[in-house]
This record gives C-alpha cells, structure tokens and sequence, in this order.
C-alpha cells in the first residue's frame, strides 16, 4: 500500500523544529547565564537574598511598625519581592531578547518570539528555584514561610510568571520598534514596585487612590500569592484573579499579534 503522507520519508515536522530551537535556545541562555561567570551561581542566589535583606532595611527605616495584618512581616516581604521580580525579571528579559539574538534570525527556522518565550521560561525556572532557596532558609531561621495552602501559591506564582510573559512579549516588540519605550519602562520599575504594594501594604491608602491603583493586575497576583501563604491574611479589597487573568491573556495574544505583524521589521532592526 502506498505511503500517503506528502512529507518525505526522515523529514521532522514543524513542532520537532520549533522544539529543537527551542532547546538549542534555551541551552545558550543557560550556559550564558550560569556558566559565563565562575561566581554566577553564587551571585543569582545572594543577589536576590542581599536585595531582600536591603528591602527589609529600607522598609523598617521609612515605617518602624512591622504590623501586618494576619501576617509575618519578613515572609510576607520576602512573597511580595519574589512575586514582583518574577514578573520584572520576565518583562525586562524578553525586552532584550530580540536585539541580543538577531544574528540568530538568520535561520529561517528561528523567528523572533522564541527567544522571549525561551528566555521566559528560563527565567522562571531560575526565579523558582530561588525561591525555594529562600523559603527554606527562612524555615531554617524560624520564619513562618512554610504555605498555608500550596496550591494557591502554586497558582498565584505561575499566574505571575504568565503576567512577566506577556510583558516580555509587548515589550520585546515595542522597544526593538521604538528604543524609547524600553528607557522609559527602566524608568517606571521603581515606581512600579512601590505601587504594586510591594514594600508597603496598599490596605493604608485611601479608597478613592487604592481603586485606581488595583487596575494594575500585579497586586491581585501578589495578594493571591500572599494569601497562600496566610490563610487568614486579609487581602486588598478588589483582589480579583479573574481580572488578572483577563489582563493577563489579553496582553499574551496582544504580545503574540504584535510579533506576528511585524515580525519582517524584528528580523530587519
């Protein structure tokens, strides 16, 4: 019986060749970004660690008070940073992706996307081992990290990572397209981790402030995240993953729609 398949016999499909890029791909993230440097292991685990312990500092310096409602202050700290770098860390990523892999673009087989959704998920691998580092090292030091709830945190950490996807999607179009745009998104990391209630508990402000501030989805992850870890924390009012999530998917296929449309000009810039 004759061989219907119009594909030549040995041929891979088109996911074998997206998947082999992929792997190729996230191979020379990795080694770059553990292997270049004889410390770099020691250095992305006491980077985050020295950061948080600075945070802490700044944190008890600007408000003397620790009190957080139905929470550990250091835990509940250490949830809020790790939550917010994870989607930091995806959206400042991505955005230099394209650029840092151009020549790549060579192969036909690799388009501009993948190196964002590769170093995407690297980073989010890297970040949540990170955290399990911490989580542990605060148990070891008697802080009450242990979760309330391992599946929400689970949930919560993973709807981060997607939040710092579709960021680095947007991103890594808008600023290859208009450098601009990635200065000025350097320049808002600050505030944003201030206003994302990072550092402070946004349940201080007033209403009429708190209901603006909740329109950016990164606090509904990190209270959801929060509360994972306190089941009795009392998060801010307006905490809504469903919203999170229709932001989220919104900004992935906006990401992805971008890509596609000017997928010639990432190639050319």
């Amino acid at each position: 019986m004759a061989n219907d398949s119009t594909a030549p016999r040995g041929a891979r499909t088109p996911w074998q060749v997206t998947r082999s890029v992929w792997y190729a791909m996230f191979m020379r993230e990795a080694i770059s970004r553990t292997m270049a440097d004889r410390m770099g292991w020691f250095w992305m685990i006491f980077e985050p660690v020295a950061f948080v312990a600075i945070m802490i500092g700044v944190r008890s310096f600007v408000r003397g008070d620790r009190l957080i409602m139905n929470a550990e202050f250091i835990p509940w700290l250490i949830a809020g940073l790790m939550g917010f770098t994870l989607v930091r860390e995806g959206m400042m990523r991505g955005m230099g992706a394209v650029d840092s892999n151009k020549a790549l673009f060579a192969y036909r087989q690799v388009q501009p996307v993948d190196p964002v959704l590769v170093r995407n998920f690297l980073e989010g691998m890297l970040r949540s081992l990170v955290f399990l580092i911490l989580i542990v090292g605060a148990l070891m030091l008697g802080q009450d990290m242990y979760p309330d709830n391992a599946l929400r945190v689970f949930a919560a950490w993973f709807s981060l990572w997607s939040l710092g996807l579709g960021l680095g999607l947007f991103t890594s179009v808008a600023a290859s397209l208009v450098p601009e745009v990635g200065k000025v998104i350097r320049m808002l990391s600050l505030p944003l981790m201030l206003l994302s209630g990072v550092i402070l508990p946004l349940n201080s402000l007033p209403h009429w402030l708190l209901e603006y501030l909740m329109l950016n989805p990164i606090p509904h992850g990190l209270e959801t995240l929060r509360l994972g870890f306190f089941e009795n924390y009392h998060v801010v009012p307006g905490t809504s993953m469903l919203y999170f999530w229709l932001f989220t998917f919104t900004l992935i296929v906006l990401g992805l729609l971008m890509h596609l449309r000017f997928i010639d000009r990432l190639k050319a810039s």
